[in-house]
């Protein structure tokens, strides 16, 4: 985290988080509640910056953005991060700009989504990337049906042979440890 957000909070350790207000979409862009009740994207790159330095998880699952003392919990499409391609080769960039250093398992859901596992955490790969990152396996369709069989399938990626393994979207919350909707928890107060 910035260093003036970790003065802040020591400065200020009791204000109350806020809810509902900041997104993560599926395409990795943060969308913030407008007037109109509806979200709007975040345009302001340094302001996108900011939010990806200071992006986490709390103990309970709950991912928000640490606004210097104040904790504004992301409501999230899907995933917690949201990875693309980098370049023509394989390497992989979450939303925030951090780089995975291993995939360590893969997963297609049955919307046919692909999520990658990595010490970051679960993230689906963004969809405009996805026609490009899958060409490279071969006969996609095989191996989704495959898959979806439950047949043992690896990937390479990243230079590593993973393990690819069909999930429910409605599964991939529970299965990672993350909650799609933040909520305060009882007696936790909230602006």
């Amino acid at each position: 985290m910035d260093e003036i957000v970790l003065r802040s909070m020591a400065k200020w350790p009791d204000v109350p988080a806020v809810y509902g207000w900041l997104a993560l979409d599926r395409r990795g862009e943060w969308r913030i509640k407008s007037g109109s009740g509806g979200f709007e994207r975040i345009a302001n790159a340094a302001m996108r910056e900011f939010i990806g330095r200071n992006y986490a998880a709390d103990a309970a699952g709950r991912w928000y953005f640490q606004n210097g003392p104040q904790r504004v919990y992301i409501s999230l499409e899907y995933t917690p991060w949201i990875y693309r391609l980098e370049g023509t080769g394989d390497a992989l960039v979450a939303h925030t700009g951090a780089v995975p250093r291993e995939v360590d398992a893969a997963f297609l859901d049955d919307a046919g989504a692909l999520l990658l596992h990595s010490e970051l955490g679960v993230g689906a790969v963004l969809d405009r990337d996805l026609p490009a990152f899958v060409e490279r396996f071969g006969d996609f369709a095989a191996i989704l049906e495959r898959v979806s069989l439950g047949e043992p399938m690896k990937l390479m990626l990243q230079g590593n042979s993973v393990p690819l393994a069909a999930i429910r979207a409605a599964e991939v919350p529970a299965r990672f440890a993350f909650v799609p909707r933040p909520r305060p928890r009882p007696g936790e107060p909230d602006c």
